[in-house]
C-alpha cells in the first residue's frame, strides 16, 4: 500500500511537471480550457449535487451550524455561478508576459521585467466547495499547477468539482495533473505539503486559526494567510443612522458565514442612543444574538448578553454580533487596530475628513467609508473569481486574484557585453 508520504510526494512531482507545460501555454489556450472547464460543470451537475447532498447530509448529522451548512450546500444557482465566474475569469486579460518595465543600460544592455507564473501552488481550505473551483481556475489562467487540499467535510463535492475541471481542461489541451486534489482527509497531509518545497512553490491556507497555525510552522516554502475575519463597523458621531442601519444589517446578516460578514459594531456615544433604539430591534428580528457591554445593554435591552474579552477577537461565522459604544474616533480605531484582523473594517459618517483619517489610521487590507464589507470579493472588485482574501502586507493583499498569482523575472538582451 503506498504510503501517505509517497502520495502527496507523488501529487507534487506531478504538478510540477504540468506546471513547466501551463507556463508555456499561450492566452488563447489557456481562456478555451477555461470555457471547457465551466461547460464540463454545468455538464456534471447531477453527479456533483449528489456529492454535495452526501457532505450536507454528514454535516447535519455531525450538528455543523446552519451558518457552516450554508457556506458547504451547493444548488443549481450557486453551482450555474460557479461556472459564470470561470467564462468571466476567461475574458480577464491575461498577466502573464506582461512587461512590467524595460530599460536600456549605458552599456546597451535591454533589461525587461515581464510577469511569469509562480509554478505550483498549494491551497489549503476548509468547507466552501466553490474553492475548488475558484482556486483551480484561477491557477490554470496564471499558467499555475495547483494542489487543493479542501477541508473533510467537503470531502466528496470537491472530489467530484475537480474531476470535472480537469476533464474540462483536458478537453481544452492543458495537462490534467494542473488541477490536481488530495484524495484523504487525513490531517497529516496538510504537514507534508508544507514540507514539500520541492515541489510547491507557495502555499496559501485558507481557515481556521489553528489550520493556518499548523501550515506556518511546518512550511518550507513562502506562506499567504487568509486568516480570519474579524470585520468592524464604526458608527461615527456624524452618521446617517438609517444609512448605518443598513450597512450594519446587510454585513451581518446577509450571509453571515463567510470571512467579510461583520463581527463587531462600535458605535460613537453621541450616537448611541438613536441609533441602538431602532438598530437592535431590527437585529433580532433577523435573528441576530447582540452580545454588548454595559452601555450597550442599557440602551438596547435585557435581550442583549454580555460581551466577553474573547467576543471583541471571535469570528463568529453566525447570527452573533458584538457591541460596543466608545467615547470617540480615537477609541474606535484603537479598538480595530487591538482587536481586530485587519481584514475589513468600515466607518460610517457623513464627514469626510474623519473619513480620510479612517483610511489613514485603520491599517486593513481593505478600508471602507459607507458601504458594507461584504463587498471585500475579488468578483465584486472586478477581479472575476478570487482565491482568498490576504491578511498579509507582503506580496498579496486583500483579494487575490490573478496578478496576484504571478511573479517575474528578468531578460537580458545583449550584443556580446561582458562585465570589466
Amino acid at each position: 500500500m503506498t504510503s501517505l508520504q509517497d502520495q502527496i510526494t507523488g501529487l507534487g512531482k506531478r504538478a510540477r511537471a504540468a506546471s513547466r507545460l501551463l507556463a508555456q501555454a499561450g492566452a488563447d489556450a489557456k481562456n478555451n480550457a477555461l470555457r471547457k472547464m465551466a461547460d464540463q460543470l454545468s455538464a456534471d451537475e447531477k453527479e456533483i449535487l449528489d456529492a454535495n447532498r452526501k457532505d450536507v447530509e454528514k454535516a447535519s448529522a455531525d450538528g455543523l451550524s446552519k451558518a457552516a451548512i450554508d457556506r458547504l450546500t451547493l444548488d443549481p444557482k450557486r453551482l450555474k455561478k460557479m461556472a459564470d465566474e470561470i467564462r468571466a475569469v476567461a475574458g480577464l486579460a491575461d498577466p502573464v508576459g506582461k512587461v512590467l518595465a524595460e530599460w536600456t543600460r549605458p552599456n546597451g544592455l535591454r533589461i525587461t521585467k515581464v510577469r511569469v507564473p509562480i509554478g505550483v501552488v498549494g491551497i489549503i481550505y476548509e468547507s466552501r466547495p466553490n474553492v475548488t473551483s475558484d482556486a483551480a481556475v484561477l491557477c490554470a489562467k496564471t499558467g499555475n499547477a495547483t494542489i487543493l487540499r479542501g477541508g473533510s467535510e467537503s470531502i466528496h463535492s470537491n472530489l467530484a468539482i475537480a474531476a470535472a475541471l480537469q476533464r474540462g481542461a483536458v478537453a481544452g489541451g492543458l495537462p490534467a495533473d494542473g488541477i490536481l486534489l488530495v484524495p484523504t482527509t487525513d490531517r497529516e497531509a496538510v504537514k507534508l505539503m508544507a514540507g514539500m518545497d520541492k515541489y510547491i512553490d507557495l502555499i496559501i491556507p485558507r481557515g481556521g486559526h489553528a489550520l493556518i497555525e499548523t501550515v506556518v510552522q511546518h512550511a518550507r516554502m513562502p506562506v499567504i494567510k487568509h486568516f480570519h475575519g474579524v470585520c468592524i463597523a464604526y458608527v461615527d458621531k456624524d452618521a446617517d443612522l438609517a444609512m448605518a442601519q443598513s450597512i450594519v444589517l446587510n454585513g451581518k446578516t446577509q450571509r453571515p458565514g463567510v470571512c467579510n460578514a461583520l463581527e463587531t459594531v462600535l458605535v460613537h456615544r453621541d450616537a448611541a442612543p438613536a441609533f441602538f433604539e431602532k438598530t437592535a430591534p431590527a437585529l433580532f428580528e433577523k435573528g441576530v444574538e447582540l452580545r454588548g457591554d454595559p452601555e450597550v445593554i442599557r440602551l438596547a435591552g435585557n435581550k442583549v448578553k454580555p460581551a466577553t474579552e474573547a467576543d471583541w477577537t471571535t469570528e463568529y461565522l453566525d447570527l452573533i454580533l458584538a457591541a460596543r459604544v466608545v467615547e470617540s474616533f480615537e477609541d474606535a480605531v484603537e479598538h480595530i487596530e487591538t482587536h481586530g484582523s485587519h481584514h475589513s473594517d468600515c466607518i460610517i459618517t457623513g464627514n469626510a475628513e474623519t473619513a480620510e483619517r479612517f483610511f489613514a489610521e485603520v491599517d486593513s487590507a481593505t478600508v471602507y467609508w459607507n458601504a458594507s464589507t461584504r463587498f471585500t470579493d475579488g468578483a465584486e472588485f472586478g477581479f472575476g473569481a478570487e482565491i482568498g482574501i490576504s491578511t498579509d502586507k507582503l506580496h498579496a493583499r486583500g483579494p487575490m486574484a490573478l496578478e496576484e498569482l504571478t511573479s517575474y523575472k528578468y531578460l537580458i538582451r545583449g550584443s556580446g557585453q561582458i562585465r570589466e
